[in-house]
C-alpha cells in the first residue's frame, strides 16, 4: 500500500457497505488516508497538468543505420522473433522471421522467397537443455505492392508461427524457433506462461502502451517498461509507423503536409522489420498482444489494407471463435481482455458485434472477475485532436459493454483531421464515400497524449461505468497533443469529426448535461479526471477479484516518473449485469 516506514503504524480496517474495505495509517494521534486514491474516492474533480514545454515531445525516428535495427543473423537464421498468447494459459504463439526483405522498382517483378523452403520448429521445454518438446508451425510471405511510376514494391522474408500446446500455467519455459534441418536456430529463449484463470491468480504486471512507432522516445518508453518487469504487454493499436514514409525511404511528421502530390499514401515497409528487431529484446520474452490502428492501414494494390498487420503477428482469433485478426478475445489470470476492431464493421448486424456478443455471454465473471476491453480509437477524450471521432463505434457498442460490466477501457489516438472539401463532406452524407479514400484525400495529423477517465457511460458519470484510460503516447514521432476541445477557440467543427471507417455522422451537440446545446464542453468535462501531454506507458497490477492498481510511467527527462495513479475498484454487488449473481464478491487490499 505504500505506508511511509516511520513512527508508530497501525492499520485501521473500516468495514463499509457490502464488505468493502477503506484503509488508513495512524501516525500517532492523526489518522491519514492511503495516499493512493481509489475509484471509491471518487468521482474526481478533473485536474489538467500543464504541458512542461522542456519535456522531449519531438520524437525522432531511429536511423536505418542503428544497431538496434539493423539485421543481425545470416543466411535463414531468425529474427525478430516474438511471443503472443493464446486464448488460455495453456498455449502461446510464438513468431519469428527468416530471410531477407526485397525491394524494387514498381515495374520489375519480384521472387518471393519460397515459405515451404524453410521449416517452422518451436522447440521448447521446462528445462533449457534438453529441450523435449516440439512444435510444427506454417510461414508465409506478404508483399506490399504500389502501380505507380517510380514507387519502390516490397517484399517480405519468411514469417513463421507455432503454437506451442499443453502448456502448465505460472511456468518457466525455454525455447529454440527455426529450422533444425538446415542448422538455422536461434539462442534459447524463455517465457512464463500466464497464470490459471481464477479470481485468484493475476499475472505480476501488464504493460499498456499505444502509438508506439520508433524513435528515441520510443527506445525511452520500451527501457522504462523492460525495467518494470511485465508479465504481460499490450499494444492498442498504431505500432511502426511505415506510413510516414515513402517507398523511397524519406519519412516525415504529417505525411498529407509532405507529400500532397502522391498519388496512395505509401509506405516503406522495411520500418516493420526494424521495429521488430528493435521490439525483439523484450517481446521475445514477455508476450505482446496487439489490436489495429489507424497507420496499420497502409492500402496498396487491389485496394488490399492491415496486410503487414495480419500476416507479421500472431492471432488469437480461432482459438477465441473469431474468423478476424481485428477483434479477439484471450484469458490472463483472473482477466478477460476482449480486443476489438474499429477498422471493420462493428454495427449490430456486423459480424464483429455478433461475435463480441458471444463472447461476453460466454464469460464466468467467478472465473476471471476482471473484464477489460481495449480498442484504438478512444471514446471518451478531451483533447482537441481527436475530439469525438470514434462517436459511431461508441453509438454501436457502448450500451452492450456497459451491460456486461467492463471494468477499464484501454484505448490509444486516433488521426486528427483538419480539412475536409465540401465535395468529400457531401459524398460522405450520402455513404457513397469509403474510409480509405477520406482518409488519403483529407488533410490529417496524429497527436498524442494521456488521460484517464471517472467511471462513466454515456457521456455521464457513473459508478457502473468503466475506467477510459487513453495511452497514445507510446513516442512516435508525431508530435504531442497539448489543445483541448474545452479551451476557447479549440472546439472542432462537428463536420470535422465523423467516424472515420464506415462514413456518416454520429457526433452531435449534447442534449443534456452541463454541454447541453453544445458540440464541446466550456471546461474540462466532468467524464475527465486526469489528463497530461506526455510521453510514457502504463501498469495494470490486479491485486484480487475486486483490486487494480494502476500506475502510468511518464517519460520525464529520460527517467521513468509516476505521473498517475490510482487503485480501480469493481463493485459487482451494485452494478447490474445481464447473467445472475449468485454469490458476493468484494475485497480488500
Amino acid at each position: 500500500m505504500g505506508f511511509f516506514n516511520f513512527g508508530l503504524q497501525v492499520v485501521v480496517v473500516v468495514l463499509i457497505s457490502y464488505c468493502s474495505f477503506v484503509s488508513f495509517v495512524v501516525y500517532g494521534n492523526k489518522i491519514r488516508r492511503n495516499v493512493i486514491p481509489s475509484t471509491l474516492d471518487g468521482p474526481f474533480e478533473p485536474r489538467t497538468v500543464p504541458f512542461d514545454v522542456s519535456l522531449r515531445g519531438n520524437a525522432v525516428d531511429l536511423p536505418d543505420a542503428d544497431p538496434r535495427v539493423r539485421r543481425r543473423v545470416k543466411g535463414f537464421q531468425p529474427e525478430q522473433i516474438s511471443l503472443s498468447l493464446s486464448a488460455t494459459y495453456d498455449s502461446v504463439w510464438i513468431s519469428w522471421i527468416t530471410g531477407e526483405f526485397q525491394m524494387s522498382n514498381h515495374n520489375k517483378n519480384i521472387t518471393p522467397l519460397d515459405p515451404k523452403s524453410v521449416a517452422s520448429v518451436v522447440r521448447y521445454g521446462t528445462l533449457r537443455n534438453p529441450l523435449n518438446h516440439e512444435a510444427k508451425g506454417y510461414s508465409l510471405v506478404y508483399s506490399q505492392l504500389y502501380p505507380f511510376e517510380g514507387l519502390q514494391n516490397y517484399t517480405s522474408g519468411i514469417i513463421h508461427h507455432a503454437r506451442l500446446t499443453g502448456l502448465k500455467p505460472d511456468k518457466l519455459y525455454y525455447y529454440r524457433c527455426g529450422d533444425p534441418s538446415i542448422g538455422a536456430l536461434s539462442d534459447v529463449y524463455s517465457f512464463k506462461t500466464m497464470p490459471i484463470s481464477s479470481p485468484k491468480s493475476y499475472p505480476k504486471r501488464i504493460a499498456i502502451m499505444g502509438d508506439l512507432g520508433l524513435t528515441y522516445n520510443t527506445s525511452t518508453t520500451i527501457s522504462h517498461v523492460i525495467s518494470n518487469k511485465p508479465q504481460l504487454a499490450l499494444l492498442v493499436g498504431d505500432v511502426a509507423y511505415a506510413n510516414l514514409y515513402l517507398t523511397n525511404g524519406t519519412g516525415c511528421d504529417c505525411y498529407s503536409c509532405s507529400f500532397p502530390n502522391s498519388p496512395i499514401h505509401e509506405t516503406y515497409q522495411p520500418r516493420w522489420d526494424y521495429w521488430g528487431r528493435f521490439m525483439q529484446p523484450l517481446v521475445s520474452k514477455v508476450p505482446l498482444m496487439v489490436v489495429e490502428g489507424n497507420h496499420e492501414i497502409e492500402k496498396q494494390v487491389g485496394n488490399q489494407t492491415f496486410v503487414a498487420y495480419s500476416s507479421r503477428f500472431a492471432f488469437p482469433a480461432k482459438e477465441s471463435g473469431s474468423s478476424s485478426t481485428f477483434y479477439y478475445s484471450f484469458n490472463a489470470g483472473g482477466i478477460h481482455f476482449v480486443m476489438l476492431g474499429a477498422y471493420i464493421a462493428y454495427h449490430k448486424s456486423s459480424d464483429q458485434y455478433r461475435w463480441l456478443e458471444r463472447d461476453l455471454a460466454n464469460v464466468d465473471r467467478f472465473v476471471t472477475p476482471w473484464l477489460v476491453a481495449v480498442w484504438h480509437p478512444p471514446w471518451y477524450s478531451s483533447y482537441n485532436a481527436h475530439y469525438r471521432e470514434a462517436e459511431c463505434m461508441m453509438a454501436a457498442m457502448e450500451e452492450l459493454l456497459y451491460s456486461y460490466a467492463v471494468d477499464i477501457v484501454f484505448n490509444g489516438h486516433l488521426v486528427s483531421l483538419h480539412k475536409i472539401s465540401k465535395l468529400v463532406l457531401y459524398l460522405m452524407l450520402l455513404r457513397s464515400f469509403t474510409f480509405l479514400n477520406f482518409y488519403l484525400l483529407t488533410d490529417h495529423d496524429q497527436v498524442h497524449a494521456y488521460e484517464r477517465s471517472n467511471r462513466v457511460y454515456n457521456y455521464t458519470l457513473d459508478p457502473c461505468g468503466p475506467v477510459h484510460i487513453v495511452v497514445g503516447d507510446g513516442g512516435n514521432r508525431e508530435k504531442m497533443a497539448v489543445g483541448h476541445a474545452d479551451e476557447p477557440g479549440n472546439c472542432p467543427d462537428p463536420a470535422t469529426t465523423p467516424d472515420e471507417h464506415i462514413g456518416g455522422f454520429c457526433a452531435l451537440n449534447f442534449t443534456t448535461g452541463p454541454a447541453a446545446g453544445q458540440f464541446c464542453w466550456d471546461r474540462q468535462p466532468d467524464y475527465s479526471a486526469f489528463r497530461e501531454s506526455s510521453f510514457g506507458h502504463g501498469i495494470l497490477e490486479v491485486k484480487n477479484r475486486t483490486w487494480a492498481l494502476w500506475t502510468w510511467h511518464r517519460n520525464q527527462d529520460s527517467r521513468s516518473t509516476v505521473g498517475d495513479q490510482i487503485y480501480i475498484v469493481r463493485q459487482p454487488d451494485k452494478c447490474p449485469v445481464r447473467y445472475k449473481q449468485t454469490e458476493r464478491w468484494f475485497a480488500s487490499i
